[in-house]
C-alpha cells in the first residue's frame, strides 16, 4: 500500500484515513479531544464508548464500520493523484468490547491488521471471523499480516477463557467468608465478571468510571458501586498491591485475584509496588545488554493454575491476547505471504517470522528473513528467587514496529488534503 493513505492506531502520521482497533490506552496514544487530522474509523461499540474517553472530541470525524460488512473507502494516490478504492472489513478481535481487526483489500493486494486479538479457534466468534475473512478473500491468499505478537513464544500457553473463568468462580466459592478483589484495566474482561456474577448469583462492585462503561455497554444491571451489596469487587489493577491487600486483611479476610496471561512472579522483597510492576522476563534490550533481567520460566512452562503468588494473592491465566498455539493456528488459516509483529515491547518479544516463516507462502520472504538481522539470540537466564536456569529465544531486532500499515510521515499540501479527504461507501456483504 502506498504511503500516506492509511494509519492504524497511529495518530501522529499524516494520512488520509485513520483506523482505531480499540480503546486501550496503548492504542490511543496521541489521540485527544483536539485531534482533527482526518476521518477516524472504528467499530460501533468503540464509537459508543469514545465520547466518554475523549470528552469534547469532534464526533463528526467518527466513521462507524459495522462488523463483518465490507466498506469501500475512496482515497487519492499521493504520487499519481488518481482515486484509489480500498475495501475494508472490520472483524471482531475478541479482545475487549469494540476491538476489531481490519482487513484491507485493493489494487495493492490484501492486508490484515489484527490489533490486539484472542483467537480461540473453537469459539463461536472465531468461526464467524473465519467466515468473514474467507468471504472477503474469496480463495485468494493474504498478502501481508500484521500480527499481535504479544505472546509469540512457545513458553506461553493459555486455557480457553471460559475454563479460567470457572477457575476464578471456584476460588471465590472456596473462600465463602472472604472479600474478593479482582484487579482489572478500565476496559476488558467483562465476560469474566459476567460469568462470576451468573455463577455465584451476585452483583459485582466496580469503581465509578467502570460503572459508566458498563452503562454504555448495557451491562449495568450486574454491577454496583454499593459495597454493601456484594463481597466481590473489581478494582483498577494498579490498586491491587501487596500493601493494600495486607491492609484490607487487617480489617477483614480478603484475597486478590489477578487475571492475566503475563508470567506473574513473586514481588521483589522489600518493594511496595503493584503486583504487575515486578514482572520481569529474560530479554536483552536493543540498547544495552546490561538491561537483561530474568524470569522464573517454570512459572510459565506448563504452569499449574490457579497459582498462589502471595499469601492471599492468586494468578489465573485469563488472557485477552492469543497464546503461541493460537497464533500458529491463525497463521495456518490465513496463510499470509508475509507478516510482521505489531508489538515491539511485549513481555518476551519475538518477531513472528522466526517461528512461523514456514507458514508463509512467499519463498523469497523466507530468504529475506534468513538473511536479515532478525535472527534469534538465545540468552541464558540467571537463577533468582529459586528460579531454574532456562534458555529463552528472542528476536534481536526489537525495533520492528508497525507504523500504521507502513505509513510514515509525509508532506501533503493543505489544498490537496482538503480536496482529498476520505469517502466511504457501504458495500453489499456478499460482494
Amino acid at each position: 500500500m502506498e504511503k500516506g493513505l492509511i494509519s492504524v492506531d497511529r495518530w501522529d502520521e499524516q494520512s488520509q484515513a485513520y483506523f482505531l482497533t480499540h480503546l486501550h490506552a496503548d492504542h490511543t496514544q496521541g489521540l485527544s479531544h483536539r485531534w482533527k487530522r482526518g476521518p477516524l474509523f472504528c467499530s460501533p461499540i468503540t464509537s459508543r464508548l469514545f465520547p466518554a474517553r475523549f470528552p469534547g472530541f469532534n464526533l463528526s470525524l467518527i466513521r462507524v464500520l459495522e462488523i463483518g460488512s465490507p466498506h469501500l473507502i475512496y482515497l487519492v494516490s499521493p504520487s499519481s493523484g488518481s482515486e484509489i478504492a480500498v475495501r475494508v472489513t472490520a472483524i471482531d478481535a475478541v479482545h475487549c468490547p469494540g476491538a476489531v481487526m481490519y482487513l484491507f483489500c485493493g489494487e495493492f493486494g490484501s492486508m490484515l491488521y489484527t490489533g490486539d486479538f484472542r483467537w480461540e479457534a473453537n469459539s463461536d466468534k472465531a468461526h464467524i471471523g473465519k467466515s468473514q475473512i474467507c468471504s472477503v478473500l474469496q480463495g485468494n491468499e493474504l498478502d501481508f499480516l500484521y500480527l499481535d505478537n504479544t505472546y509469540c513464544n512457545p513458553l506461553f500457553s493459555f486455557p480457553p477463557r471460559d475454563v479460567v473463568a470457572q477457575q476464578v468462580v471456584d476460588i471465590i466459592a472456596s473462600h465463602p467468608d472472604y472479600d474478593i478483589i479482582i484487579g482489572l484495566d478500565t476496559l476488558g474482561k467483562e465476560e469474566l465478571l459476567l460469568h462470576i456474577s451468573c455463577a455465584l448469583k451476585t452483583k459485582i462492585w466496580v469503581w465509578p468510571e467502570r460503572l459508566q462503561t458498563m452503562h454504555l455497554l448495557e451491562l449495568s444491571d450486574v454491577f454496583t458501586t454499593n459495597t454493601a451489596l456484594t463481597r466481590v469487587r473489581a478494582v483498577p489493577r494498579y490498586c491491587l498491591t501487596i500493601k493494600n491487600l495486607e491492609g484490607l486483611n487487617s480489617v477483614h479476610p480478603t484475597i486478590g485475584i489477578v487475571p492475566s496471561g503475563l508470567p506473574w512472579v513473586r514481588p521483589v522483597e522489600g518493594k511496595d509496588s503493584s503486583v504487575g510492576s515486578d514482572i520481569s522476563v529474560c530479554c536483552t534490550s536493543k540498547r544495552s545488554r546490561k538491561s537483561r533481567v530474568a524470569v522464573d520460566v517454570s512459572q510459565v512452562v506448563a504452569p499449574k493454575f490457579p497459582k498462589l503468588l502471595h499469601q492471599r494473592l492468586y494468578s489465573v491465566p485469563y488472557s485477552d491476547h492469543s497464546c503461541f498455539s493460537e497464533l500458529q493456528e491463525f497463521i495456518k488459516f490465513v496463510k499470509p505471504a508475509k507478516m510482521r509483529g505489531i508489538v515491539s515491547s511485549s513481555v518476551c518479544y519475538v518477531n513472528p517470522s522466526y517461528y512461523f516463516r514456514d507458514l508463509c507462502e512467499d519463498s523469497q520472504y523466507h530468504q529475506q528473513v534468513d538473511q536479515s538481522s532478525e535472527s534469534v539470540e538465545v540468552i541464558q537466564s540467571e537463577s533468582f528467587s529459586g528460579c531454574n536456569k532456562s534458555n529463552v529465544a528472542r528476536g534481536r531486532k526489537s525495533s520492528d514496529k508497525v507504523s500504521g500499515l507502513g505509513v510514515r510521515k509525509r508532506r501533503v499540501s493543505i489544498s490537496r488534503r482538503e480536496r482529498i479527504g476520505a469517502r466511504i461507501a457501504e458495500m453489499d456483504s456478499t460482494s
